[in-house]
C-alpha cells in the first residue's frame, strides 16, 4: 500500500467527472428517446427554449444515439479504469474487490437508475435541458466518425446490411398510443374512436361497406321518367342505378334533379334510358381508401360493385365510405333498425349484416372469420343451409339464433350472453 497522493486526488475527481457526466448522458438518452416529433413541434410552436435544438434532434434520432451511448460507455470505462488504478495502488487486490463493488452500487443507482428516473417523470423539461448540449457534442466530427465507424464495423461482423428502413411505429404500437392517451385524458375517447376507424380504413375492401345487391334500388331502362322518379322518392335516394337486361346488366346512373327536370319540361313519359349518365364500376376487392380518393377525382358519389365475373355485387355511395371513418349517418330517410341492439339477458340482437371483427369487438368473442364477411354469413357457413325463423349454431362457445329470415336471406342474429353448453350438435331448429 502506498500514500495518496495529488496525482491520486485528480483521478479520483476525474472519476467523479466522469459519472457526472455519464449520468447528464443517461438522462439526455431516455429523455430525447421517449419525445416524439409531433411532441417536439408543440414545444416549437409554444416558443419552449431549446425546442428548436431538439425539433432537430429527433427528425433523425440515428444521428445521436450511437455517439451518445459511445459517450455513455467511454464515460464508464474511463471512470472504472482511474479508480481501479487508484484503488489497486492504494488498497490492493481485497481492496480492488471492495471498491469495484461498491462502483456498481453507486454508478447503478445515482448515474443510471436516478437520472433515467427523473427523465420519465420529467421528460419536457430533461428533453428540452439536454437537447442544445447533446446537439453540440453529436456534431462534434471526430466523435461522429468515430460513431459511424464503429457501426460499420458493427454491420460487417454481424449478418444482414444493418437496420431495415421502414415505419419506426406498428399500427398496433399506435393503437395502443391512443388507448394510453385517452386513459391519460390527452385526448377524448371520440379522437381515439376516430384514429382507431382511420386505421382500420386502410384494410377495408369495398364488399364489406357496400350496398347487397339484393338491396338495390334500380330501374330498367325502359321505364317511364313519372314512374323511376316515384320509386327514387319512395326510397328516398338521389341517385339510382338503371339496368337493362336484368340487375347484372347496369348501364349507367339515374340522378332524381334529371327526372325533375324532365318532367318540368313535360318528358313525363320518355323511357329513363334517354336520361342516365355514365357509372363508375369497381371491384368488390378494391381498398375503400383507394376508392374514396378516386370518386373525389371523378366527381362521383355512386359506384357500382362488380364481382370477379363480372356480375353485378351491389353499389357502394360517398356516404357508405364516410360512415367508415365516422358511424352512421341517420338522415330522414333512414328508417332502418339499430345495427346493435342490446337485450335484458345480457345477449346482442345485431343485423346479419355487421361484419365478424366488429361483433368480436362488441362481444369479446372469438367467432372465427373466413370466406364470409359478415355474422349472417358466418351463421350460413355453420348451418351449411339456408335457416328458417329461429333455427341455431353453436359456436365460440355462444348460441347464434337466426331471426328475421326474409326468403333465403337472415334479417337479425341473436347472440347469447355467456358461453353455453349445446348437447345436440351444431345446430336445431327454433
Amino acid at each position: 500500500m502506498q500514500e495518496f497522493s495529488a496525482l491520486d486526488g485528480l483521478m479520483l475527481a476525474g472519476v467523479l467527472a466522469l459519472w457526472l457526466l455519464a449520468g447528464f448522458f443517461a438522462l439526455s438518452e431516455t429523455s430525447l428517446t421517449r419525445v416524439n416529433r409531433v411532441k417536439a413541434q408543440t414545444l416549437a410552436e409554444e416558443k419552449r427554449r431549446g425546442a428548436v435544438h431538439l425539433t432537430k434532434l429527433v427528425e433523425h434520432p440515428e444521428k445521436f444515439l450511437s455517439p451518445l451511448l459511445l459517450l455513455i460507455l467511454l464515460c464508464h470505462l474511463v471512470a472504472a479504469t482511474l479508480l481501479g488504478v487508484v484503488a489497486g495502488r492504494l488498497l490492493g487486490g481485497l481492496g480492488l474487490l471492495a471498491v469495484t463493488i461498491g462502483q456498481v452500487a453507486i454508478v447503478f443507482v445515482f448515474f443510471e437508475s436516478a437520472p433515467k428516473t427523473w427523465a420519465v417523470q420529467h421528460t419536457d423539461r430533461a428533453s428540452l435541458m439536454a437537447a442544445p448540449v447533446i446537439g453540440t457534442i453529436v456534431a462534434f466530427p471526430p466523435l461522429r466518425l468515430m460513431a459511424r465507424a464503429l457501426i460499420s464495423f458493427t454491420n460487417l461482423v454481424l449478418p444482414g446490411k444493418g437496420l431495415p428502413q421502414g415505419p419506426y411505429v406498428s399500427e398496433q404500437e399506435l393503437l395502443a398510443m391512443a388507448d394510453a392517451a385517452v386513459e391519460e385524458e390527452v385526448i377524448e375517447r371520440e379522437e381515439r374512436a376516430l384514429i382507431h376507424s382511420i386505421i382500420e380504413f386502410g384494410d377495408t375492401v369495398t364488399r364489406e361497406v357496400m350496398v347487397p345487391r339484393p338491396d338495390m334500388v334500380a330501374v330498367e331502362g325502359r321505364d317511364r321518367v313519372a314512374d323511376a322518379l316515384e320509386i327514387a322518392m319512395a326510397a328516398g335516394f338521389s341517385r339510382i342505378p338503371v339496368y337493362e337486361q336484368g340487375i347484372d346488366d347496369v348501364q349507367g346512373v339515374l340522378y332524381t334533379k334529371d327526372l325533375m327536370r324532365a318532367i318540368q319540361e313535360g318528358k313525363r313519359n320518355i323511357e329513363v334510358r334517354e336520361l342516365k349518365r355514365e357509372a363508375l364500376f369497381v371491384p368488390e376487392t378494391k381498398r375503400v381508401a383507394e376508392l374514396l380518393r378516386e370518386m373525389q377525382r371523378e366527381k362521383r358519389h355512386i359506384a357500382i360493385v362488380v364481382d370477379e365475373y363480372g356480375g353485378t355485387a351491389g353499389l357502394v355511395t360517398l356516404e357508405d365510405l364516410i360512415e367508415e371513418l365516422i358511424g352512421e349517418i341517420q338522415d330522414e330517410f333512414d328508417v332502418e333498425e339499430p345495427v346493435v341492439e342490446p337485450l335484458p339477458d345480457g345477449g346482442v340482437r345485431v343485423s346479419a349484416r355487421m361484419p365478424v371483427d366488429e361483433v368480436n369487438e362488441l362481444i369479446g368473442g372469438e367467432l372465427p372469420e373466413g370466406d364470409w364477411d359478415t355474422i349472417g354469413g358466418l351463421v350460413f357457413n355453420l348451418l351449411g343451409h339456408v335457416p328458417t325463423e329461429g333455427e341455431k349454431a353453436q359456436c365460440d362457445g355462444r348460441t347464434l339464433t337466426a331471426e328475421k329470415v326474409q326468403g333465403r336471406r337472415i334479417g337479425r342474429v341473436r347472440i347469447s350472453a355467456r358461453p353455453e353448453v349445446h348437447e345436440e350438435g351444431l345446430s336445431e331448429a327454433g
